[in-house]
Formats: structure tokens, C-alpha cells, sequence
């Protein structure tokens, strides 16, 4: 199951998830947003692969990937990173993170798309798991 606290309607979640799709996701409001794949079973994960894109608007944003073998009653952060995006030039993050994690119940990435409280809303282009 996947939970986001908004969306666009063209950009949908799911347009992240899903190999081959060009949209990727988009949050319907500006500020800090949240996407959380709960699993049905406990998963063992090895990779986690992030691609965000920002093609008109530079900002800061911060990113915060974690982790839950309890439900969602606890978390363990994976990662807590920043990333300038300056159009034209510095447009696209792509994060690869090698990880141990077994029991996964849920995995949570919360994004703030514009450290400095600017109207940039979320999006992400891309999020792969193995």
C-alpha cells in the first residue's frame, strides 16, 4: 500500500513507482510532503534508487529516507541529505543507496522541496527497490 499526504492528479504516485513511466509523482500542495510504501510482508531491501528532477525553479531541498520494522510505530533514518537545484544546469539528483535492512514493514520519504519555505511543491522522478 502507498500513502502520500497529496498529489497531483496527472502525477500521480504510482508514476514513480512504476518501471517505464516518464511522469514520476507530484505533490498537489507546496510544503513538506510525505510518501510511505507499506508492506503487506516484512521486506528485505538491498538498494534503494531516488531520481528527482527540477527543470524551472532553483531551491534547496532536504530529503529524509527511513525505515520501520514495527508497523510504523518507529523509525530508523537511512539518510538525511540536501541538493541545490539550479536550472539549466543542475537539474537532476540521482541517489543510489546500498543497504542492509531485513523486516521492513515500511519505508517513508519525507521531502522538503524548498528548505527556505518557498512555494516549490514535491516531486520525485523515480523510486526503485531491491
Amino acid at each position: 500500500m502507498v500513502e502520500v499526504t497529496s498529489e497531483e492528479k496527472d502525477y500521480p504516485v504510482e508514476s514513480a513507482l512504476v518501471a517505464g513511466e516518464m511522469r514520476g509523482w507530484r505533490a498537489a500542495a507546496s510544503g513538506t510532503q510525505t510518501i510511505r510504501l507499506i508492506f503487506d510482508e516484512p521486506q528485505r531491501l538491498k538498494r534503494i534508487s531516488l531520481v528527482f528532477e527540477e527543470t524551472e525553479t532553483e531551491r534547496t531541498q532536504e530529503f529524509v529516507l527511513r525505515w520501520s520494522g514495527d508497523g510504523g510505530r518507529s523509525f530508523r533514518e537511512i539518510v538525511r541529505q540536501q541538493w541545490n537545484f539550479s536550472p539549466p544546469n543542475a537539474i537532476r539528483e540521482v541517489e543510489e543507496f546500498q543497504v542492509a535492512l531485513s523486516a521492513v514493514t515500511v519505508l517513508e520519504l519525507v521531502i522538503v522541496p524548498d528548505i527556505s519555505r518557498g512555494a516549490a511543491r514535491a516531486s520525485l522522478t523515480s523510486l526503485r527497490l531491491s
